[in-house]
């Protein structure tokens, strides 16, 4: 394919003629654009309210479902007899959400949010039911995985619909409202969980979720009405598919889930690296990931990942911001509560506990960084100085021991959860204010993907650096005749610990105080390389009303086409 078919291909928005919905307005209904919505209908406040109750119902089921299935584990995997086995209804999930998650963009373009959206229900509902009603373990991970491809979209079609809606100035106050939302279903999806187990057994914790489905469902049918643009309504159903990137789609999940699945079956079935199906899955992400980049190059005409929008400097920037950003927090959230239960000995309840300034930080601080931008319509220091709230608070994570305070144990972390939720918020809206209007669907999916998948190497890449670290530390403290034994009950359960004789459980204490202060070390580490990663990130001025949103917009979109037509020339 010539430079210049490539060239004109990869920057040319999705709508190019920018019709009324999702793209400018005409300019002779500027006067009015603030009373509608960017399908040019009237919206009310009352309109509105209902728009985001469909949307955000949707994340906060999202958000329930996570934690809900988070306590059922273990009666699931004793109901089945499979408890070894117990570990993939998450992954089967995450996986699935990370592999989906980006896809939803372009949906979201090609069906319209509704569309997209009910789709993305649809999965997401029809993946629970299954659970609820799954004969045996294997169904009952396949039903996750349906679910997970439905689960992300739901959270990237509500965040693009909700930019549609809302000017960027405002963008970010309402993501915060959102997030408080997805934290609320996420704090109490686990008591809700653990007493319909109790009392109803685990398959009405999946079908309880059904009748909040179906509210969201109706109110995204009767409610969300942002338009397909006119001409995509008047394409044949050929001429949408064709705007599907099939297989740049494949190899894109090629790529994400053979390398997630590698390190998750490091982590979970603790296999070497040099087993065979590990470094296997590496060689074949790696493989699809340069399929991907030919395909993304060469012959998609309407890339799932425009690379020309990827390797501009803000995408770029947010997007390994929000990546490394995703690995500190979550092995943060997955390791504190290990630190109390295997260091401090404390129980598994008060090791939860630990983590409750963490979440209520999480919420505030999303909702602070929305405040601060519809006040000051800026965004750059504002990210730079939550970046920094992280680093901070990782740093003085690292220094817990025997002589910290109570104060330290419960608030250090703190911080860490503020400033990470204002971080989410402000690269959200930075990716949005720098791209053109037609890519901001697409933008959205980055965003989320590489979140997403960041959450999940936060998890498998700490936990698999906590069990080497932790076997070497083991193996030189304890020797004897059942060492080996005792090493491996040690490693897969913090609950013996208590339990062992005292020489052996100073061993066990210190070997897990060693193995996480080299995690905590690593969280550094990605903190401050997501402060560097958030330098780059341009300054665009953040909108306060529909006109001057859409003539940001319009401007994006000129300097996008200019940098193409320069690109062209040089080639």
């Amino acid at each position: 394919m010539s430079t210049h078919r490539r060239s004109t291909s990869e920057t040319r928005p999705l709508l190019h003629d920018r019709p009324a919905s999702y793209a400018t307005s005409n300019p002779s209904d500027d006067d009015d654009s603030s009373q509608q919505t960017v399908s040019g209908s009237s919206l009310s406040k009352g309109d509105l309210v209902w728009v985001l109750a469909g949307l955000w119902s949707a994340v906060f089921l999202g958000a329930l479902d996570g934690t809900i299935v988070a306590t059922l584990l273990t009666p699931i995997g004793s109901y089945f007899q499979r408890s070894n086995q117990a570990s993939y209804i998450g992954t089967s999930y995450l996986l699935s959400v990370c592999c989906f998650t980006p896809l939803y963009g372009r949906l979201s373009d090609i069906l319209g949010r509704k569309g997209a959206m009910l789709l993305a229900l649809t999965f997401f509902g029809g993946g629970t039911i299954l659970c609820g009603v799954a004969p045996s373990m294997e169904m009952l991970i396949v039903g996750r995985a349906i679910a997970g491809a439905g689960g992300g979209g739901v959270m990237t079609v509500s965040s693009i619909a909700v930019t549609d809606l809302i000017p960027l100035k405002q963008r970010g106050l309402y993501q915060g409202m959102a997030n408080i939302l997805f934290g609320l279903g996420a704090g109490i999806g686990g008591p809700i969980g653990g007493w319909l187990n109790d009392s109803f057994g685990w398959r009405s914790a999946f079908l309880f979720q059904i009748p909040i489905l179906a509210f969201s469902v109706i109110l995204v049918i009767l409610k969300v009405s942002i338009e397909m643009p006119v001409e995509l309504k008047e394409e044949s159903l050929h001429s949408k598919l064709r705007r599907m990137d099939f297989l740049g789609s494949a190899t894109l999940v090629g790529t994400v889930g053979c390398l997630l699945l590698g390190f998750d079956l490091k982590t979970t079935e603790d296999m070497p690296w040099s087993d065979p199906l590990i470094y296997g899955l590496f060689i074949a992400s790696a493989v699809f990931a340069i399929l991907f980049v030919l395909v993304e190059k060469h012959w998609a005409p309407f890339p799932v990942m425009p690379l020309r929008l990827i390797t501009r400097r803000t995408p770029l920037s947010v997007s390994l911001a929000c990546f490394f950003g995703s690995i500190s927090a979550f092995s943060m959230i997955y390791n504190v509560p290990l630190y109390f239960s295997a260091v401090r000995l404390n129980s598994s309840t008060d090791a939860g506990l630990h983590l409750l300034p963490h979440s209520v930080a999480l919420s505030t601080g999303s909702v602070f960084a929305g405040w601060v931008m519809r006040r000051t319509g800026r965004l750059y220091n504002l990210t730079l100085i939550s970046a920094l709230f992280s680093v901070g608070a990782s740093l003085l994570v690292t220094f817990w021991g025997a002589g910290s305070s109570q104060w330290n144990l419960w608030l250090d972390i703190v911080p860490q959860g503020f400033g990470m939720a204002s971080l989410i918020t402000t690269t959200l809206i930075a990716m949005i204010a720098g791209v053109a209007k037609g890519d901001i669907a697409v933008a959205t999916g980055i965003t989320y993907l590489f979140r997403t998948t960041g959450q999940v190497l936060g998890v498998s890449l700490s936990g698999a650096v906590l069990q080497a670290v932790l076997l070497s530390k083991l193996r030189q403290r304890i020797q004897g005749p059942d060492a080996e034994q005792i090493i491996s009950s040690i490693r897969h359960s913090t609950d013996v610990i208590a339990g062992l004789e005292p020489t052996l459980k100073k061993a066990a204490v210190d070997s897990y105080a060693d193995a996480l202060r080299v995690i905590f070390i690593c969280q550094v580490a990605m903190n401050v390389l997501t402060f560097l990663c958030c330098l780059p990130i341009q300054e665009n001025p953040l909108p306060g009303t529909r006109e001057e949103q859409e003539a940001q917009f319009r401007r994006n979109e000129a300097n996008q086409e200019g940098n193409a037509n320069a690109d062209e020339a040089d080639a």
